[in-house]
Parts: C-alpha cells; structure tokens; sequence
C-alpha cells in the first residue's frame, strides 16, 4: 500500500471511533438514532452524490442498482445490530468484538471471493490485530469474556461483526468489480435505509425519543459515511481488502483511548497491551504489501 492509502485508513479510523462514541452517548434512543443519522447523511451528501450520479448516468446497469439495495440491507442489518448492542453492553466490550470479528471474516471472505492472496507476513499481521482486538475487549483478561456480564456484549458484538464482514467484502466487490463510485455507494445505502425506516420513525411518537439528540444524529450523518467513504476509496485506489479490513482497526485504539477520556471507562495494562500489539499487526499488514 501507499503511504497516502495508509493516510486515509488513519484518518478513517479515527473518524470511525469519534461517531461510534457519539452513538454510545445516543444508545438509549434506539433504532430511530439510526433513522436520524442516515436522514442526516441522505441531506448532507446528496448535492455530491447527485452530481455523480448526473455525471455517469450513461455507465449505470441493473447490477449496480441492485448493488446498491442490496448494500443498503446489509448496512441497516449492522445499524440496528450495533445500537441495540450499544444499549445493552459497554461500548468497550461490543465495539472492539464487532470491529474484531469483522476483518477477519472479511480477509476470509476476500481470498475467497475476491482471490486476494495473503502472505506470511499479512497472516501474523492480522493474528496479531486480532488477538490486540480481544485484549482490548477483555481489558486483557480473555476469561471476562465468558463472564455473564460480558456475554450480552460478546454476543452483540459477534453478530454486527458478521454483518462488517459481509458488507466490507460485497461493497469492495461493488467498487473494484461493478466500479461504483464510493460516495454514490454510501448515499444509496443511507438514502434507502432512510426510506425503509421512515414508517417506524413515524409511528405514534417515536421521534419524541429525539428531542436532544438531533445535533449527535447530524454529527454522525456526516462523519459516519465520511469515515467509510475513505476506506472505500482506499479500496478503488488498488488496496487489498484483505490489508484493508484490519488496519482499519487502529479504531479500536483510538475508541479505546475515547472510552477511557469521555466515557470513563477503566484501561487496564492488559488494554494498553492490546493497543500496542493491534499497531503492532497493522505495521505488518502494511508492509506485507
């Protein structure tokens, strides 16, 4: 990878943990936080998105529509995971098992969907990213993750990981193969996922539910797909998927940090342990390609 690819996979991932932690914060709203933000990310982005979308109108195929559907399902999949898992487990518990779980089913799925190769290198790198990942989730005892306090947040963890694994590897497929404009990408998923959600937002007084948290919706509408957008530009620019998908990680370290400052979460050695060996396992990935 390039040294700017690498810039944009570091500030990706900083953007990342910034609009998961305001997310946190909106946990006790629910599922129409998740209405709010992709409105939000539906306004913010539609002036670009249009113009795209105007400027390629001739390129457009049946196949990428339905790309785009089908992106926007997986994507409303993982919000309504990850919010629900927000409200019923800690922020550093459910975060890191998604984020963990999700690079390394998606380096799975790009070798053997998209046939990237991996190299000795790449395979330490992404043990390493994995196991500073549960290190991080178990404040460094891996046991806690088996404790019963911890199993609700294991468990939501696990299923939103699944649903970043299949939507990392189904929107690298869109970008590199259907060659799907990053930002229409994300528009079309925010958009649909918008429009999907709206009778339920509308249903007797749920949006009652947002009355102060209008401004973090906002806030999250507009760094959320920003945040992904540069990974899948990453990714059009010739990056691995499989490289990709766990350096995108160093969020954890960053939402680490983020949930001991503002959300006064204790960081053990044994979490700072897990940062270190996290960095340590994307500066492999890096040089493995």
């Amino acid at each position: 990878m390039t040294f700017f690819t690498l810039i944009l996979i570091a500030l990706a991932a900083l953007l990342h943990a910034l609009w998961n932690l305001l997310a946190k914060k909106a946990a006790a709203v629910g599922a129409v936080f998740v209405f709010a933000y992709a409105l939000a990310a539906t306004l913010v982005y539609a002036p670009f998105a249009i113009w795209l979308l105007w400027s390629n109108v001739a390129h457009w195929t049946g196949w990428m529509v339905g790309a785009i559907c089908l992106s926007a399902l997986i994507h409303l999949a993982y919000s309504l995971s990850l919010q629900r898992g927000y409200q019923q487990a800690d922020l550093s518990v459910v975060y890191p098992i998604a984020r963990g779980t999700g690079p390394l089913l998606a380096t799975l799925g790009a070798v053997v969907f998209l046939h990237e190769p991996v190299s000795a290198l790449g395979a330490v790198g992404l043990a390493l990213v994995v196991t500073g990942i549960l290190l991080i989730a178990s404040n460094g005892r891996l046991a806690y993750l088996l404790h019963p306090k911890a199993r609700s947040g294991l468990r939501w963890g696990l299923q939103t990981g699944l649903c970043i694994a299949i939507y990392t590897v189904f929107d690298a497929y869109s970008i590199k193969v259907l060659l799907i404009s990053p930002l229409v990408l994300d528009f079309g998923s925010n958009f649909l996922r918008t429009v999907l959600l709206t009778p339920y937002a509308l249903k007797g007084n749920t949006l009652k539910n947002m009355q102060g948290y209008w401004g973090l919706a906002v806030l999250v509408g507009v760094l959320s797909p920003l945040s992904y957008i540069l990974i899948l530009y990453a990714l059009g620019l010739g990056a691995p998927l499989s490289v990709v998908a766990p350096a995108r990680e160093l969020s954890m370290m960053i939402g680490t940090l983020f949930g001991f400052i503002w959300l006064k979460e204790r960081v053990s050695l044994g979490r700072l342990l897990g940062c270190v060996i996290l960095v340590g396992g994307v500066v492999l990935l890096g040089l493995s390609h």
